[in-house]
């Protein structure tokens, strides 16, 4: 990166800002949403499927830097949402973006953007960018854009250095639905979009949402269920309520520590009534902790569409050792020398060995650090949503 100093003079032309907690100031070309907003600066590998990253609540507080050049090529439409509500507040690419060269785009990437209220900054090195994240690890920044140019650099420098950061902020709650829902949407095939769940299909799955992706509940359709949504601080007892064959705990923001403070003790009661469960990400993090094991901060995290996870344990089998790709999105990860001896890890990333699946022995309860729906990503690992569903 360079020096804090040097690059604080603003070249001619420039509309679009990213000022880093420590004084780098990054110079381009803003696009999407005029304004500011501060978060934590994370980069994504996919080359795909930037609208599902852009929307995905488990990037809120977070401004994604991708490592692909050109994104936003491909234009928006309104299939490629994962959730209306918070995502990503910016993103930062290489490339400006084209006119779109997609039959399905409906209009331009910074149109969609700017009615979202999401700033975008093109015209910045991200390779470098995501050295330095390599590096140093995630930093706090605000990304702002400005049509006419004019920046006050201090006062973005003081917003950046005061965010607090994500340890011990509970997102969940900002993410969250506010009330139940029966999920209604089907898996997409091209030229026909979303089917329509079937309402009285078995079993019942209840979802807690601590900020879900929709995919996640259309592959949960598409597996045989029947699916409600609950909100994030949904009792045990209204759980219950609803008779659930089994529990879904969802992706989420957030440090999951904080979020366990309302959320691991729903967790505990459902394992103690021997209810089966099933968790992605966020819910993965939940029932770890749940069991006893810790959470902890990753120096740079996890996300993109390519990540590799082999399968390890008793619990698979003859399938024990089989390699995954996988799509990730985390910042947060299970402490393995924390996981007590009653839960088996299952899955193992093999980028840096990092805890990716449990099981709990003796329980009809597990879950996986990856994003087993895609939404981009591959799909190697649908797998698990037939065998939560298929087991009830």
């Amino acid at each position: 990166m360079a020096d804090p100093a040097s690059s604080r003079a603003q070249p001619s032309g420039a509309t679009g800002v990213l000022v880093l907690a420590d004084g780098t100031v990054l110079w381009g070309r803003g696009f999407g949403a005029a304004g500011s907003a501060v978060g934590e600066v994370c980069f994504n590998t996919a080359m795909t499927g930037y609208q599902e990253v852009m929307t995905d609540p488990s990037y809120a507080a977070q401004i994604v830097t991708f490592t692909f050049p050109h994104i936003g090529n491909v234009g928006a439409n309104a299939e490629d949402i994962e959730s209306k509500v918070e995502g990503a507040v910016g993103c930062i690419v290489r490339e400006d973006v084209t006119e779109p060269s997609n039959f399905r785009s409906v209009e331009r990437f910074g149109e969609w953007l700017a009615r979202n209220g999401k700033i975008g900054l093109s015209g910045i090195d991200t390779r470098a960018l995501t050295r330095r994240i390599r590096q140093s690890g995630a930093p706090n920044a605000v990304i702002a854009h400005a049509p006419d140019g004019k920046f006050d650099i201090p006062a973005l420098l003081e917003r950046a250095k005061g965010w607090p950061g994500l340890e011990g902020m509970d997102l969940a709650v900002r993410v969250t639905r506010d009330v139940q829902e029966g999920w209604e949407g089907g898996y997409w095939t091209l030229g026909k979009g979303y089917g329509r769940a079937a309402f009285d299909a078995k079993p019942h799955v209840v979802a807690i949402d601590y900020g879900a992706k929709d995919n996640i509940f259309r592959n949960l359709v598409k597996a045989g269920a029947r699916v409600t949504v609950v909100p994030a601080k949904a009792s045990f007892d209204e759980v219950m309520a609803l008779a659930p064959d089994g529990v879904f705990l969802s992706n989420g923001p957030g440090d999951p520590a904080a979020t366990g403070e309302y959320a691991v003790p729903v967790i505990k009661a459902l394992l103690d009534a021997d209810v089966p469960l099933f968790g992605i990400c966020l819910g993965h993090q939940m029932l770890a902790l749940a069991a006893g094991a810790k959470t902890m901060k990753m120096h740079q995290g996890h996300r993109g569409a390519n990540h590799p996870v082999q399968r390890v344990g008793e619990s698979w089998g003859a399938t024990t050792g089989l390699v995954e790709i996988t799509s990730m999105n985390h910042g947060f990860t299970v402490d393995v020398d924390t996981l007590p001896d009653n839960v088996e890890q299952t899955h193992v990333s093999l980028f840096d060995g990092t805890n990716c699946g449990i099981a709990i022995k003796g329980k009809r309860a597990f879950a996986v650090q990856y994003h087993p729906e895609a939404s981009p990503g591959p799909q190697d690992s649908f797998y698990l949503f037939e065998k939560f569903v298929g087991g009830l």
